[in-house]
């Protein structure tokens, strides 16, 4: 198996993560922690979705995501083995971004205590990754991957700011931000509901794209 996708994952997963928290700490310092704090991060989180895509989008394809893989994964996009090894790639490197993030703002790892429980922010996460997973298979099958780097940003920045769920969208980034009791952190007893409604959100993307978009074109057809 080729190692560079899935260095690439890791990397780029790691250095979402870190920007997250970075710009999450970041806005917990300045004492901007409503409408304007929320804003500000989700224009940071946006654009760095965007410029790591760009920048890794041809190595691994750029998906730092497991909802992502997922959907690739059932579309035939890609095979298993390279499945699982983003999986692993995107959870090692979410934990490690964090980590990184954590440690240059001088503060330590510790299990948030952030509640985000409840039926409106599952469902607003199943709903923003089925649109981000949908909007990425969508351009792929129209042969319009330059634009995948810009428009996945720009809907990643929306949900920031427009969920109640402040739009986190990607598994293996729940799954870190547990480990973090700031801005960003969310409570272990969240994670699980987040993480379903995330997984199932790429999977209904995968029957959307095919039935209801383009016709989906098995790789090598």
């Amino acid at each position: 198996m080729n190692a560079r996708p899935i260095v690439a994952e890791f990397v780029g997963t790691g250095l979402l993560a870190y920007v997250v928290v970075g710009a999450g700490i970041t806005v917990e310092s300045l004492g901007g922690e409503g409408a304007s704090g929320l804003f500000f991060h989700a224009v940071a989180v946006g654009l760095a979705l965007a410029v790591l895509i760009a920048l890794l989008g041809s190595t691994s394809g750029a998906h730092f995501n497991p909802a992502v893989t997922v959907a690739f994964w059932r579309r035939r996009h890609l095979d298993a083995g390279a499945a699982v090894g983003y999986y692993v790639a995107q959870i090692v490197g979410a934990a490690a971004g964090v980590s990184v993030g954590v440690a240059t703002f001088g503060d330590t790892l510790a299990i948030s205590t952030t509640e985000r429980g409840g039926w409106g922010p599952v469902l607003a996460e199943g709903i923003g990754t089925l649109i981000l997973a949908l909007l990425i298979l969508g351009l792929i099958d129209e042969e319009r991957s330059h634009a995948v780097a810009p428009l996945a940003g720009a809907w990643v920045a929306a949900a920031v700011f427009a969920t109640v769920s402040t739009g986190i969208l990607n598994p293996a980034l729940t799954v870190a931000r547990m480990f973090t009791d700031t801005y960003t952190g969310i409570a272990p007893s969240s994670v699980p509901g987040f993480v379903l409604a995330q997984l199932i959100g790429g999977l209904l993307a995968v029957l959307m794209s095919t039935h209801v978009l383009v016709p989906a074109q098995p790789k090598g057809a």
